[in-house]
């Protein structure tokens, strides 16, 4: 089972790959459509006018127009391809967790290498969601797919682990109740960081800025639709971030005696939290742009990869369980 794991992992490496590649293709070519609204007059020969308004039977129909429409569909070709891949991908990582669980005889949570495999596939399932519900923000699957292939890559070429027993502080039910919390948050901040990253350069770009990062930004979907996916996964996933935080403390309560010591995850899962309210808040707040609210979303994503892999690879602690030699 654990081979057959690390087997279906790599695949879904893969298929992530498949899609961010055909992703790309739709987005080089996302244009299309525009050039067959807008294909000139000109082009339009053969039910043909001449100079002077006579006919021209000889000429080509309508060429311009004809080519930007099977441009049009090789970009809709490469969409669905992306999101077939996607769905693929998503179902390979979901047995690769199945079957790393069965071998384990556990919730496949135990490491670093485990949460980061967990948290991502509920990233893609997430996207996956939003996709089904807003089809038209397809083209915000490139990045996507891109931080897909970069974190399940790192967690199979870096983080990989050995399947071992839990520590005996992490033999609970408060296990399954804590970590399944957390990491289902993690994922949707992780989906949550694409759309806002994305805001920020397409907003950049409606506002005239022409500089790189801006311009990776022309064929992303609205800046407004961006912001507002930004905000809703994030209002969903905090109030999950917050019970998964109270359960934490009530765990180490029945484990260390303590709900609260200061402990590095403890401190950094701590100033993701002040982040992501301080995030919805200013998002509630007027007077606040919304470029300003989105950076601290942004930060606050950038604190939850410190509680991830920066604690677990620098620090010592009571939540010292990364798996890593």
């Amino acid at each position: 089972m654990s081979a057959l794991s690390d087997q279906l992992v790599s695949f879904a490496i893969l298929a992530y790959l498949i899609a961010m590649i055909s992703h790309a293709v739709e987005y080089a070519l996302g244009n299309s459509r525009a050039r067959v609204a807008a294909a000139p007059a000109r082009e339009l020969v053969g039910a043909g006018v001449g100079a002077a308004g006579g006919s021209t039977p000889d000429a080509p129909v309508d060429t311009g127009a004809a080519a930007a429409e099977r441009t049009a569909r090789r970009a809709r070709l490469g969409g669905l391809v992306a999101v077939a891949a996607t769905a693929l991908g998503a179902l390979l990582h979901l047995g690769a967790l199945v079957t790393r669980g069965l071998a384990a005889d556990r919730m496949p949570w135990g490491n670093m290498y485990e949460f980061v495999l967990t948290g991502t596939w509920i990233g893609v399932a997430a996207w996956l969601v939003v996709l089904w519900k807003r089809p038209q923000l397809r083209r915000l699957g490139l990045f996507m797919s891109l931080v897909m292939v970069l974190l399940v890559a790192t967690a199979e070429l870096v983080l990989y682990t050995p399947i071992v027993p839990l520590v005996p502080a992490l033999n609970s039910y408060w296990f399954v109740i804590h970590v399944s919390t957390i990491v289902f948050a993690s994922g949707i901040f992780l989906l949550g960081a694409v759309p806002a990253v994305a805001f920020l350069m397409r907003s950049g770009y409606e506002q005239g800025r022409r500089s790189f990062p801006y311009t990776l930004a022309k064929r992303l979907p609205a800046a407004a639709a961006l912001e507002r996916l930004t905000f809703v996964l994030h209002a969903f996933a905090f109030p999950v971030f917050t019970f998964a935080v109270i359960a934490g403390a009530i765990w180490a309560e029945a484990a260390w005696g303590r709900p609260w010591g200061w402990d590095p995850k403890e401190t950094w899962s701590f100033i993701s939290w002040v982040i992501y309210a301080g995030y919805l808040h200013a998002r509630a707040t007027p007077s606040v742009k919304r470029n300003v609210a989105t950076w601290l979303a942004v930060v606050g994503f950038l604190t939850m990869l410190m509680n991830l892999f920066g604690v677990n690879i620098f620090f010592e602690g009571l939540h010292s369980y990364g798996g890593l030699d």
